[in-house]
């Protein structure tokens, strides 16, 4: 759990980019922090890793105040993903990915290992990829590795600064469904800066929404949709997504089975998957459960939580279908 306890940040010249924010972004969740430029969103998630120190307040992290810490050995322990990605061109891929396991001194039987298997997870065979360097991937590529190398020294924490922003839409879209899949295998903290709201409905479990240095709603997508804190928050949102959200008309559940997860092991109720979304938002409601379980041929064939229902929503708008 990361706490931030009465966080100001004022720079020399009076400008005031954080103004007295207290927040608890939750553990193995992954929570986006989104505003307009310029309204304190990175230099939030830069308190977490000490590249930015507060004027006043506190930082915690699983309860330790991180003020006393070492920012080397902090900087070591949290993944960090930035927007230009950052890959040494004159080191392979391999010893990109493995550069905080080597400044850890893993044994470099284990550094291997992690790396194959990092890159493994993000679909790029390592029997191809090690011995490359970065100009010879694809901007996608590069960004997948970027990931990983953040992730290979094992960190509880990883932060992820617009990484997806310079893409172009294909591999944005892709690389956002990779991180959704990925963070269901890895369960990190992941605090992801974005300025792109459908960005941040799809991927996330939790959100920011800032304005001015302040906070000025959190929650998950479904309660920012339904219940927008002011009239800020509902425009950033937009009146029309809003809506697009509320109304899913006859989009069917059948259409987006390859969004929905397969192993559930919880309580949940039955539903056909002919049924709407709008169908399944209701049962699930009602339910009081996590999740529904999705029948075809009198098969359970996946199960759908709220977050899953509100991205195949998003998927049929921007035309994307399962």
């Amino acid at each position: 759990m990361i706490r931030f306890e009465n966080v100001t940040k004022r720079f020399q010249d009076g400008t005031e980019a954080l103004k007295d924010i207290s927040l608890v972004l939750p553990t193995h969740e992954l929570t986006a922090i989104i505003g307009p430029s310029g309204c304190g969103k990175t230099t939030l998630m830069k308190m977490i890793n000490k590249l930015e120190k507060p004027t006043a307040g506190s930082i915690f992290i699983d309860e330790n105040p991180i003020n006393g810490m070492d920012e080397v050995q902090l900087r070591r322990s949290i993944g960090y993903v930035i927007q230009r990605i950052g890959l040494f061109p004159h080191m392979t891929i391999s010893d990109n990915v493995a550069l905080v396991p080597k400044l850890l001194e893993w044994p470099k039987a284990k550094k291997e290992e992690r790396v194959r298997e990092l890159l493994e997870l993000v679909g790029l065979d390592p029997a191809i990829y090690m011995d490359r360097y970065p100009l010879e991937l694809s901007g996608g590529q590069q960004q997948r590795v970027g990931v990983v190398r953040a992730l290979a020294g094992d960190p509880n924490i990883v932060l992820m600064d617009e990484p997806f922003s310079a893409l172009d839409p294909i591999s944005r879209e892709q690389l956002q469904d990779e991180l959704r899949n990925l963070q269901q295998t890895i369960n990190k903290t992941i605090v992801f800066v974005t300025h792109d709201m459908d960005e941040a409905l799809k991927i996330a479990d939790s959100i920011i929404v800032m304005r001015d240095g302040q906070v000025e709603q959190t929650g998950t997508p479904q309660q920012l949709i339904d219940n927008p804190a002011n009239e800020f928050v509902r425009n950033f949102i937009g009146v029309k997504r809003i809506s697009q959200k509320r109304t899913f008309g006859e989009k069917r559940l059948m259409e987006f089975l390859s969004l929905f997860t397969t192993d559930w092991k919880g309580d949940t109720k039955k539903i056909s998957a002919e049924s709407t979304i709008e169908e399944a938002f209701f049962q699930l409601d009602e339910s009081n459960q996590d999740h529904l379980a999705i029948i075809q041929d009198d098969q359970i064939v996946a199960y759908a939580n709220a977050r899953d229902l509100l991205k195949a929503a998003l998927a049929k708008e921007t035309g994307v279908l399962a």
